[in-house]
């Protein structure tokens, strides 16, 4: 009998602002006792219930069980900035070009937005969690600016449009005068990403589909054709396993010493009330991703996603053991709360009412891990930063995978790379976090 211990469970420091802004969910009970099922899929983020999803989709007599280590969207799920975005998107590049098939890659990418389009209208899912709006590479600096050129000449190559924005069209936009420029692409969808896994979790839910929270897997061991996963709890047996885990799959003894566990983090405004929304102007929803993938998101969102607030996000940490702690979140956020009061002074001494640390999981090469492990054993983890687009297309190869379906998506996934090895310790942790601070701080302006 084979059995893969589970090293470390999800603990992310902060609360998940996003899902707290909605107000309580109904909660899913724990597993307990013993019980079968055909497929068990561990994670309940985008690649998870994206993967089960299709699994209901293509056998909708199959039992399907979600295991979810803690609350639905209270994970990194939940933790994100709610861009699921269509082209090309390279974190580690200057101006996001890719360095592979960007014309393939924009295809996949719309699949997945298409996938969650017909998700949010099978499960009534609150279109205001899942706006059509577009979104703008904000530039603060001539540098940035070039980026953006960059970006936008490269985009023209691929058929693809963009706008150029000028310091007036920003300042409009956003209520601050700190842009220089804005590139808008039109094809981004901006999530409420915790409203938008609460409806897919309650959707699939109603269609007879399993999940239990607060239900860490401990182990997995292999019983002849079946497998066992275990929690504190309770045990499941089934056919087939899914983990969609990202990060964590290193926790489950898979691609160790090749995944660069990454934490980014955010806060969240108080509700502006109609004063403080008048002394800042602009448009009651947009968002910017900073034209230098190492600066600053902002969003800002209206009542009908949980309030009238301002997001903002930047600062990274490499953790090879996959855990931040509360320091690292304070630090994070005093550097937000100058940055937001760089943008927009007349809000000056506004403090945040949330923040937050995300997991985030990249390879070196930039590829995924959706594949089979084992007979039986599926992964679609690994979405490098892109968890919204890359997790839902993980999540749906792994549920091809599992039933032997050949698409687009398994074979892009499929025939990708395996992720190279990376420095060792401690000289990984040690380099990785001053070329971070580094790159933070030629970014400062963006």
């Amino acid at each position: 009998m084979t059995t893969l211990r589970v090293k470390d469970l999800p603990d992310l420091p902060g609360r998940a602002a996003w899902n707290a802004i909605l107000g309580p969910a109904p909660a899913h009970a724990p597993l307990t006792g013993t019980r079968t099922a055909d497929v068990v899929i561990v994670g309940a983020g985008f690649a998870g219930l994206s993967a089960a999803r299709r699994l209901r989709q293509i056998d909708p007599n199959a039992s399907i069980v979600v295991l979810e280590a803690g609350r639905v969207a209270e994970g990194s799920a939940g933790r994100n900035s709610g861009f699921m975005i269509d082209l090309p998107h390279e974190l580690t590049s200057e101006d996001y070009a890719g360095a592979g098939d960007d014309r393939a890659m924009i295809a996949l990418n719309r699949q997945a937005i298409a996938f969650a389009a017909e998700a949010v209208d099978d499960y009534r899912i609150d279109t205001n969690f899942f706006d059509r709006a577009g979104k703008v590479n904000g530039a603060a600096s001539e540098t940035a600016h070039a980026h953006n050129e960059s970006y936008a000449a490269h985009l023209a190559t691929l058929g693809e449009p963009s706008e150029m924005l000028d310091a007036r069209a920003m300042r409009d936009l956003t209520g601050s005068l700190h842009y220089r420029s804005g590139l808008f692409t039109p094809g981004t969808v901006m999530l409420q990403p915790a409203g938008y896994i609460r409806g897919l979790a309650a959707g699939l839910s109603r269609d007879g589909l399993t999940i239990h929270e607060e239900s860490a897997v401990t182990a997995l061991s292999r019983e002849g054709i079946a497998w066992r996963v275990s929690t504190s709890t309770g045990q499941i047996s089934a056919g087939a396993i899914i983990l969609t885990v990202n990060g964590h799959l290193e926790s489950f003894g898979f691609e160790q010493g090749r995944l660069m566990q990454l934490f980014l983090y955010a806060v969240m405004t108080p509700e502006l009330d109609a004063d403080t929304l008048a002394r800042l102007g602009g448009k009651s929803r947009w968002g910017i991703t900073p034209a230098d993938p190492m600066g600053t998101t902002v969003r800002r969102i209206d009542a009908g996603q949980g309030g009238n607030r301002i997001i903002t996000r930047t600062c990274a940490t490499l953790a090879p053991g996959r855990k931040v702690g509360p320091g690292h979140v304070a630090r994070a956020a005093r550097v937000m709360q100058q940055k937001f009061e760089t943008r927009f002074p007349q809000l000056k001494g506004m403090r945040m009412q949330y923040a937050w640390a995300g997991h985030l999981c990249l390879t070196l090469n930039g590829v995924a891990v959706m594949r089979r492990l084992d007979d039986g054993l599926y992964s679609g983890c690994v979405q490098n930063g892109l968890g919204t687009a890359r997790g839902t297309l993980t999540g749906i190869g792994a549920a091809e995978l599992a039933c032997s379906i050949t698409s687009d998506i398994t074979r892009h996934f499929t025939t990708e790379d395996s992720p190279r090895c990376l420095p060792p310790q401690p000289f990984q942790q040690i380099g990785a976090n001053a070329v971070l601070r580094y790159k933070e701080w030629r970014a400062r302006e963006e």
